[in-house]
Order: C-alpha cells, then sequence, then structure tokens
C-alpha cells in the first residue's frame, strides 16, 4: 500500500492506494501484450532468474535484482516468460539467492507494463502475493509451525517432530494407489513420473517384473530393518515410484556425490557405498531423509534415524549429511514437491514435510 499527498484547491489530500479487488489479473502470455506504461496485475510461477534478454538462471541463483514468471512452473523457455524488476524493498522475500524456495511458487504482480534487460518485462511493481491462485490445499495450514518461532538445533528438531508426529500410517498395500496420486505426471494423469530416472510410465505398470515400477524407500528399509510395517515402512514422505532394476542398483546405498553412470538411468551415479541421484530431483531426496530424521525420533517405541556426516553407514542411520545440504540448497523446491506434500496431506496421512514449507529449517537444524 502506499500513500500519495496531492494538492487539490489549496488543500493537501492524503490518498491512499492499494491493490484493487477485482481488478483483471493476466496471465503472462497475455501480459506479455500489452503495450508499455500500462498498469497491469499479472499471475505466473517463479521460473528463474533473469540475467539477460536471452539469458534466465535456473538454478545456482546469482542475484536478487529479477524474477521470470511463466505460466508454467517447468518453463525453461525464455520466450514464454515475463521479467520482474524488483525494487529494494521486494528482494529480501522475494529475491532467488535469498529465497531459493521461491522458484515454482504461484505470484500475483501488480506493476507497470515496461521492458526489462530489452525484454517484456514489469517494472515499478506495487505489490506481489505469494501462494494467489492456490487455495488451502496448496498453501501450509496458518500457525501450523508457529511453536518453533525463535527455536533452532535440536529444540527446533524435536517442536518439529512434535507437529509432524501423529499421523495416519498407511498399509503398504494401500501406498500403490497413494503414489498413483502423490507422483502423477502433470502433463498426463494416467502416468506417474519415476523418482530416479524421470521416465513418465503408466500408473499401472506396477509391480516386480524388469520395466515396471515398484515402492522405493528412499531412506533405505534396511537402515533400521522396518521392512513394510506401518511407520517409516509405509511412510509416503519417503515412498516414490520407481524403476524396478533401478530401484535394485541402488539398493541401501547412502547418497554422496560420484560413481559410475548407471546404464539403466545414465543421470544417476553409484559405486560401492553410495548413490548419487539425477540433478532434478536431488534435493527431493535430501529433503525426504531430512524428514525421516525428524518424524522418526525414537519415541512411541519407533527407530531413532540419525543422518550421519559420512557412507557406508549402518543400522538406522543414513548418509551423508553435508552432500545432501547441499543438494538441498542446489535443487530448491519445486511446484511438483508442493504439491505431493500437499496431497499426502490432505489425502492420506495428515502431516508434513516440514523441509519443503520452509526450507530454512535444514540449516536451523543442523
Amino acid at each position: 500500500m502506499k500513500k500519495w499527498m496531492v494538492l487539490m484547491a489549496g488543500v493537501f489530500i492524503l490518498l491512499i492506494t492499494s491493490p484493487v479487488q477485482g481488478a483483471d489479473v493476466l496471465s503472462v502470455q497475455d501480459a506479455k501484450e500489452q503495450p508499455n506504461g500500462t498498469e497491469i496485475t499479472v499471475e505466473g510461477y517463479v521460473v528463474g532468474v533473469p540475467t539477460a534478454v536471452n539469458q534466465v538462471e535456473q538454478s545456482s541463483f546469482t542475484s536478487n535484482y529479477a524474477l521470470a514468471l511463466a505460466d508454467d512452473p517447468d518453463e525453461t523457455q525464455v520466450s514464454e516468460m515475463i521479467f520482474v524488476k524488483l525494487d529494494n524493498s521486494y528482494r529480501n522475500e522475494f529475491g532467488l539467492v535469498d529465497n531459493p524456495e521461491n522458484i515454482g511458487a504461484l505470484l500475483k504482480v501488480d506493476g507497470t507494463r515496461d521492458p526489462y534487460f530489452s525484454h517484456e518485462g514489469i517494472e515499478n511493481v506495487r505489490y506481489i502475493q505469494k501462494n494467489c491462485g492456490g487455495g488451502e490445499d496448496e498453501q501450509t495450514p496458518t500457525g501450523y509451525y508457529d511453536s518453533t518461532e525463535g527455536l533452532s538445533g535440536d529444540a527446533l528438531k524435536q517442536e518439529l517432530h512434535d507437529i509432524i508426529d501423529d499421523h495416519t500410517e498407511l498399509s503398504y498395500s494401500n501406498v500403490w494407489e497413494a503414489l498413483r496420486e502423490t507422483d502423477e505426471d502433470p502433463d498426463n494423469p494416467d502416468h506417474v513420473i519415476l523418482l530416479y530416472s524421470g521416465q513418465s510410465l503408466s500408473k499401472f505398470d506396477n509391480g516386480g517384473n524388469v520395466d515396471d515400477w515398484n515402492r522405493e524407500h528412499v531412506w533405505a528399509k534396511s537402515h533400521g530393518d522396518f521392512g513394510t510395517s506401518r511407520g517409516p515402512g509405509t511412510d509416503l514422505h519417503h515412498l516414490r515410484p520407481t524403476d524396478v532394476t533401478v530401484n535394485s542398483a541402488r539398493g541401501n546405498l547412502d547418497f554422496d556425490n560420484g560413481g559410475a553412470a548407471l546404464p539403466e538411468a545414465s543421470e544417476n551415479y553409484y559405486d560401492g557405498d553410495s548413490w548419487e541421484p539425477r540433478d532434478e530431483v536431488k534435493g527431493d531426496v535430501a529433503r525426504m531423509i531430512f524428514y525421516m530424521a525428524v518424524r522418526y525420533e525414537g519415541d512411541g517405541g519407533e527407530l531413532d534415524l540419525e543422518i550421519e556426516d559420512y557412507t557406508g553407514t549402518s543400522g538406522p542411520h543414513l548418509g551423508k549429511l553435508s552432500t545432501l545440504k547441499q543438494w538441498h540448497e542446489n535443487d530448491p523446491v519445486d511446484a511438483f514437491e508442493r504439491n505431493r506434500n500437499d496431497v499426502i496431506y490432505n489425502d492420506y496421512q495428515g502431516n508434513r514435510n516440514p523441509f519443503i514449507d520452509q526450507p530454512e529449517f535444514v540449516e536451523q537444524v543442523w
């Protein structure tokens, strides 16, 4: 909201301007077609940081000065984006260097349609609203993390555990149907996306045969010997559809960088004691592991799962913490992860992954 002093008939009148409720909200493509100098409101997904007329950083961000928005959260073509110049007042909250978790977020931006880097853009931003189009199912419930205010380290970890501890526990057979919803291909509702290969495969090509998909325990179930029992063995926050043979190749390896490329899914690497997933899901993997280490703390007769900073772990331990933290930074939360978190919370378990909702918790806990 901005305040302006206007001189009228010798009297100063204070005018208060704010976003016009009910004003037309344009898609990114419609906003790009507006003439320069037009005051517009546009809604779009954050897809990166523009650094030149034809260049947008979509990871490893180096600037808080601007955002690129698109109608598709997975857009990679610069020609389909509009650039938003961020003035000082918006950089701390929305700049991607300081807030990499905003990648994929849905924003409503009100400003003046003017070029930025000689590309279709918006300058003189008057307001930015986050999570504007989603409704309750696409946002963290109000107050869900209020009790964590001011906490860090073990105290924060314990409080997060208390928040997410009680939830509905599925049977292992129920996991099949749940994964058909949580990991649905956004471009093909009859398919799921496989975690390590990225392949889109029919929802019903599941089982134990070669080229089927099965239920991958990202926190390997032998690291704690919890098997497929209710609780850690069926917790959807770390269960993902995976190609049968790729799942077998991963086995119970810790997570770290390096190794030889896996022939069936060459963007993944492995050696005798570690597994490196493809770049697009490294952050996803890290946040699943962080969740498990917080959710299962050894109370109520459950396992105490812990992350170690080395590979070759055994028992209810998994590594490698420093690598997982780096993956978390390099591969920020995206729209697919957010949707998955919402589906698990709303339709199945009734608890959330805090490290998807508030990625800054990782550094505050570890």
